[in-house]
């Protein structure tokens, strides 16, 4: 597979991580009536990675996360070579992302962009957490991610199941985290809405890259200590097997 249909794969896959999970906040979620509340953003979220990891899994690994792809290196799933390309282009998916939803969201008469669903600690946590607790909260969630991402594409793993895996372990972090950082997990999914939410979201975005690094960095090597077998290194970690 072309170096360049992995990055088109990773750019539509976090695309829609963005747009979808994003968007099931910033749209859905503004309308108390249709009672989605913080169960259906996080159902929006792993739904966004299940459904992308079926659908373009096989093309790129199923990153469509800057912190699984650096997970995944430490783990020996992937050569060093994939990091950088593969960050650019989730990044570029997310940036893009926010944008098409702001232009949508903004079509609503009264439209205020406020924190767009973004991340944040202190008084931009939505629980007003400290920057202790939501680092914790963000490195031990993606700790766990990344062992489940590992396990459930080991090539012991029942085959075909991992995107449903992955996706109810990132519902289940977002039912976790949403009240303390609005959950990130994903420095290019923070990275999109920050840069529309404005400058105080901006200067935080240092926490949402860091702690979710170290999480799944922490994650792959653990899981590689445990025993996974790495994939081939010539190619990336099928998220779809």
């Amino acid at each position: 597979m072309g170096m360049s249909k992995r990055l088109g794969a990773e750019f539509l896959g976090t695309f829609w991580l963005t747009f979808g999970g994003c968007g099931s906040a910033v749209l859905a979620a503004a309308f108390p009536e249709l009672g989605i509340g913080f169960a259906g953003v996080a159902l929006a979220f792993g739904l966004t990675v299940m459904t992308m990891a079926y659908g373009v899994g096989a093309i790129s690994g199923g990153h469509f996360n800057p912190a699984v792809t650096l997970g995944l290196w430490a783990g020996r799933r992937i050569p060093a070579s994939y990091i950088l390309p593969y960050i650019v282009a989730q990044v570029i998916g997310a940036v893009v992302a926010a944008g098409v939803l702001y232009l949508i969201a903004s079509g609503k008469p009264g439209f205020v962009t406020g924190g767009f669903a973004s991340n944040g600690y202190g008084d931009l946590s939505p629980g007003h957490y400290s920057l202790l607790a939501c680092l914790l909260v963000e490195v031990v969630a993606t700790f766990f991610f990344l062992l489940v991402i590992m396990g459930s594409t080991a090539p012991t793993a029942p085959g075909g199941f991992a995107p449903i895996a992955i996706g109810f372990a990132l519902t289940l972090i977002h039912l976790i985290a949403i009240p303390v950082t609005n959950t990130s997990v994903n420095p290019a999914r923070s990275t999109g809405p920050a840069l529309f939410a404005g400058s105080a979201y901006i200067s935080q975005l240092w926490l949402f890259w860091l702690a979710p690094i170290v999480g799944g960095m922490l994650g792959g090597i653990v899981a590689r200590m445990l025993g996974d077998t790495p994939a081939s290194t010539d190619k990336p970690n099928i998220a779809a097997s």
